[in-house]
Formats: C-alpha cells, sequence, structure tokens
C-alpha cells in the first residue's frame, strides 16, 4: 500500500509539473539561448579549513603559497592568450587586474604573516585575508571597490584550488563536460576551470551588469543571467535547465516535447544569417499607441552593449559611458589606447551616430590620477567636468583621443560634458578642445574638425540655467536619475527614499516642462537617459512633457517598446499637464490612478 502510495504521489507530482518546468527570470548580461545540465559552484572561501599548524610546519606553508601562487600566474597568462583575438584587447586587460593581486604585497604579506605569527594554515589564512577585504570593500558604497572586492575574491579562490589540485580534478572529472554554470555570484574563476574551459551558459542568484566578470561572459558571447530570485534553492546538480538570457529567463526540467522546440530555436538562432539576429519585436518602430514616431538610441558603457544595440537596429549610441578603461587601470590610459577602443565603439555602431561622454568619476571610485583620495562627500564634490578641469591633462588626453578617432564620410563627433554647472565649464572644454585640435593639425595628424559639444543636464543650477546653456551647446542631455536625485535631495540608492523615485515627482515635472520649451525655442536637440526615465510610470509623464529622445539600456529596450505602444499620446500630455499642477507626489499618483498614467486601455 506504501509504495502504491509513494508512486502515486510521484506520478501526481510529475503531473503538476508546468510542461515548460520552473520558470525563473532574471536579469540578461549576456543574451543567447543555451540547454544544457546544472554544475554547481560553491566558494570555498567559505569552506576553508580553519587549522593550526605547528612551527616546525610554517615554512611547509610558505612554500605551498608561493607554488599556488606560481601556478596562478600561469593559468592567468594561458587564459589572456587563450581570450587574445576572442574579446576586445581592454577587456583581456581585465586579467591584469588579477595577475596584479597576485604579486600585491599587501595581500602576500597579509596572508605570510598570519601563518608566520599566528601559525594558521594556509587555506584558512587566505579566507581570513581575502574576508577582511571583502568587508572593507562592501562597507564602502563604490562599485569600483566593490569590484575590486570581487576581484580579489576570484584570486584568493583561485590560489586556494590550486593547493587542492586532486580535488579539482576530481570534482572536473564528475562534473559534466558541457554545463550551464550555476553559483551565488557572477565571478571569473568560476567561468573558467583550471585548464580555462569556459562553459556554455551562467546563472546566478546575485551580481549585477557592470562586473568585470559580466563584461568577459558578453564579449565571449555567453549566455548569462544574473539576479535569479530563488535560484539554489530551486535547481540541483544535473537538473536539465534552458537558459533564453534574451527573454531573461530560465526553465527548470522541462518536459521532452518543450526541449525539442528550444533545441529547433537554438539551431536556427546559430544557422540564422548576421542581418537577420534581431529578434522581431525589435524590428517594430518604436511608436505610440496613437501613432507618434519616438527616437530610441542606445545608452552603453562597453562595446558588447554597443554590439547588442547595433543587433538590435537602435538608432546609434545617445550616450556611451567612457569610465571603463580608467578604471582597469592604476596608471591613466594611454592616448593611443584610448582612441583604438574609441574607433572599436564606432565600428560596433555600425556607421550608426555616437555620442561620447567625458569621464565622470567622483573621488568614490578611487582613481589616484584624479582625487588624491576621497572627499567626504564625492557625490557633491569634484565629479565629471570638475575633476577633468582640476586635472587638465586627464581632459586632454581624452579630447585628444577622441579627435583622432576615424572622420570619414563627413562625421561629426559629439561629446557630452558630464556635471556641469553653468556655461563657464563649457566655455573652458570648448578652449581645450580648441587647444588639443590645433595641435594635431599642426602636426598633421588626422582628426575631427567638426565637433558637436553638448552639456548633460544632472545638477539643480544646470537645469535653472538651462536658457543660457543651450545657447552655449550644441545639444542637451538629461541625466533623469542623478537630476531627480539632486532636485528631491534624496539618494537614490536608499530604500527609505524609494517611493520619491517609483512617480515622477511634479516639482521634477515642472523643471523638465521648462527645459523642453527652452529646447524648442533655441532649436537644440534634447534626449533623456537613465533607469527612471524609461519606467512605466514616468514614461508617459516625460512624453506628455514633450520628451521625443530616450536613451535606452539594450537590455531594457523590449519592454520599452512595449510600454511605448500601450500610450496615448493625447492622453499622456494631459496627464502631464495636470501632474505638473500638483504640490506633492500624493496628487500625482491620484492622476496615475485616474488617468491610467497615460496608458491606453486594454480592449
Amino acid at each position: 500500500m506504501s509504495e502504491n502510495r509513494a508512486g502515486a504521489s510521484g506520478e501526481a507530482a510529475r503531473e503538476a509539473r508546468p510542461p515548460g518546468g520552473v520558470t525563473l527570470r532574471g536579469t540578461s548580461v549576456a543574451p543567447g539561448l543555451v540547454l544544457g545540465v546544472v554544475h554547481l559552484k560553491d566558494y570555498e572561501l567559505d569552506h576553508a579549513p580553519r587549522q593550526r599548524v605547528p612551527l616546525e610546519q610554517v615554512e611547509r606553508e610558505l612554500n605551498r603559497f608561493h607554488k599556488a601562487l606560481s601556478e596562478a600566474r600561469k593559468q592567468i597568462e594561458d587564459l589572456k592568450g587563450r581570450l587574445h583575438g576572442r574579446v576586445p584587447a581592454d577587456h583581456v586587460r581585465i586579467l591584469d587586474t588579477h595577475g596584479a593581486y597576485l604579486k600585491d604585497t599587501v595581500f602576500l604579506s597579509d596572508v605570510e604573516n598570519l601563518i608566520i605569527h599566528e601559525q594558521m594554515g594556509l587555506e584558512a589564512a587566505i579566507a581570513k585575508v581575502i574576508a577582511d577585504f571583502d568587508r572593507i570593500f562592501r562597507l564602502v558604497r563604490s562599485d569600483a571597490l566593490r569590484e575590486r572586492a570581487v576581484d580579489l575574491r576570484d584570486v584568493g579562490i583561485r590560489v586556494l584550488r590550486n593547493l587542492e589540485v586532486a580535488t579539482e580534478d576530481a570534482a572536473a572529472a564528475a562534473a559534466p563536460r558541457d554545463y550551464v554554470l550555476v553559483a551565488r555570484e557572477l565571478s571569473i574563476v568560476d567561468m573558467f576551470n583550471l585548464a580555462n574551459e569556459h562553459v556554455l551558459g551562467i546563472l546566478t542568484e546575485q551580481g549585477g551588469l557592470t562586473s568585470h566578470a559580466a563584461i568577459l561572459a558578453r564579449s565571449m558571447r555567453i549566455p548569462t543571467l544574473t539576479g535569479v530570485t530563488g535560484l539554489l534553492a530551486g535547481v540541483h546538480e544535473g537538473d536539465f535547465v534552458i537558459v533564453d538570457a534574451t527573454e531573461g529567463l530560465v526553465r527548470i526540467e522541462p518536459d521532452e516535447v518543450v526541449r525539442a522546440q528550444y533545441r529547433q530555436s537554438a539551431t536556427q538562432r546559430e544557422e540564422a544569417p548576421a542581418q537577420e539576429e534581431a529578434p522581431a519585436w525589435a524590428r517594430r518602430a518604436a511608436r505610440t499607441q496613437d501613432g507618434q514616431s519616438i527616437a530610441l538610441s542606445a545608452s552603453c558603457g562597453n562595446l558588447p552593449e554597443v554590439g547588442q544595440a547595433a543587433s538590435l537596429n537602435m538608432q546609434g549610441i545617445g550616450l556611451y559611458r567612457t569610465e571603463l578603461l580608467y578604471l582597469l587601470e592604476r596608471e591613466p590610459p594611454s592616448v593611443d589606447a584610448l582612441s583604438a577602443h574609441y574607433t572599436a565603439v564606432l565600428e560596433q555602431a555600425g556607421g550608426q551616430p555616437v555620442t561620447f561622454r567625458l569621464l565622470h568619476a567622483d573621488s568614490s571610485l578611487e582613481v589616484a590620477y584624479l582625487h588624491e583620495g576621497r572627499e567626504s562627500n564625492p557625490a557633491l564634490g569634484r565629479a565629471g567636468v570638475r575633476a577633468l578641469l582640476a586635472r587638465e591633462q586627464v581632459l586632454r588626453r581624452q579630447l585628444q583621443a577622441l579627435l583622432r578617432t576615424p572622420s570619414g564620410a563627413g562625421a561629426r563627433l559629439r561629446i557630452a560634458v558630464p556635471f556641469v554647472t553653468d556655461c563657464g565649464d563649457l566655455r573652458r572644454v570648448k578652449e581645450v578642445l580648441f587647444e588639443e585640435r590645433y595641435a594635431l593639425r599642426k602636426a598633421g595628424v588626422a582628426h575631427h574638425e567638426q565637433v558637436e559639444l553638448g552639456a548633460v543636464i544632472e545638477t539643480p543650477a544646470a537645469a535653472i540655467g538651462a536658457r543660457d546653456l543651450a545657447r552655449e551647446a550644441d545639444f542637451l542631455i538629461v541625466s533623469m536619475d542623478a537630476l531627480q536625485q539632486y532636485l528631491l535631495a534624496a539618494d537614490r540608492e536608499n530604500g527609505a527614499h524609494k517611493a520619491l523615485f517609483e512617480t515622477l515627482h511634479p516639482f521634477v515635472l515642472r523643471m523638465l516642462i521648462q527645459i523642453v520649451e527652452v529646447c524648442e525655442q533655441t532649436g537644440r536637440p534634447l534626449a533623456v537617459f537613465g533607469v527612471t526615465a524609461v519606467q512605466p510610470t514616468s514614461l508617459p509623464f516625460l512624453l506628455g512633457a514633450g520628451i521625443r529622445n530616450f536613451c535606452v539600456a539594450p537590455v531594457a529596450l523590449k519592454d520599452c517598446l512595449a510600454n511605448l505602444a500601450r500610450i496615448d499620446l493625447r492622453q499622456a500630455r494631459r496627464s502631464a499637464t495636470l501632474a505638473a499642477r500638483a504640490t506633492c507626489p500624493a496628487e500625482t499618483q491620484t492622476l496615475v490612478d485616474g488617468y491610467r498614467h497615460g496608458y491606453a486601455r486594454p480592449e
């Protein structure tokens, strides 16, 4: 009886499971479709033995440490060689950061001191040093420092794995040859085994779009999803999964019919010619429900994102963030390196226009040649153009690199100046630009003769002085995230202020309407960018205010197109007019509820 009941319950469970399997959603880091079995990776740092060693074994532990370091250095050099020619050169240089940590005197001495003075076992010493650095870095509200914490942790894991080569070999033998990696966080060390063989696809429960591992995943076109809630609780070693990183979902243990359908789809994608890679939804025109055309250009920060934007037929790169190369090395990148990178961006864009935003780095990023130390309030200190004018050589080098990019077919160079306060900032950049252009002309170096210089509106002063800036600049770009933060004096990363950014504040909307009017009267092009600019609760108000050009991250394009198609522009104008008269967000919310926020009612 019990066996019958057990068999019946198991059969019922299988019948209750949906044909497509359990579906989880995440954030797409690198698009693509892959099918395979799961291989779980755990962090050795959490499981490193915490034993102490006798005094006579201290020298043995030190020798083991230096042998493992040597092996790790060889592996990184080997990996760089394997990646050469397969990914952009500046992405290969990410691995130089790992190589630097393997020679870092602070890291090495901290581990050695724990072994010598506390007789701590090597594994325990490495785990403690990495944990201490990790805790310090993560307390600092800086993406760059958090990335350093991830890099240092990866280096520690690589060294630990070299200490247990036999265990690693056994694990590699037990693991499937081709698998989908499942881990808590995205890391370079888990993307490759010690033989530097990479995986089919990657799923992580935590992590973001900007880490070094994410950059490499995009460069190598490994379908990758991060932020998959419930991932580690939902999958087990050996589970069959379908990772559709283009759609942002993973299907766990689907039935054979669904597997066959996805296999056919994957085969078709591999065989499809390059010009047909754009999905059907990306080939639709960006229009509102009542037919108004909207310009959607891309907001990117690295080459793979530019390539993704081109494959989705986006209307150029409306904003290219140039910080990446400055964060990879301790020394400022050379003019040649910068110019080569910017040229690659233009090539990846496929002839579409690109607007390069100048370096925007405050002191929290700890770029030593820009800042002597961390300021008490980095967000309100030397950032953007302030930092560049204070370290003019950095500005001159970047402008020279941009001027030296190919200028064929009469292409105009577009440069956006970040964190502008007033016209004085623009005038000084114009002077430096003129001087660098004159120096190139005098040296007989080919360069852009025509340059469009624009201002990024993100400070309250720039918003108030938009009319004067419009006369001085060739175009304006509004950074919605930053402008709201500064106008409302509310940190958008602080959860306590979340409600302030869920719906456009009426006073912020009034400011935007004024900026739109200024650009219409002066004939200056206007665009907006930022996460809050395209969120469903803000998009109708921005359209109603007169915004017609949005810079959108490629991964957000599909949702943006769908939201635009549901908006009735006439209703959006009415909502924006009424919302701008509101005196607080609560009144705006009443309009959202009453007018359905500009969205067309479903039929």
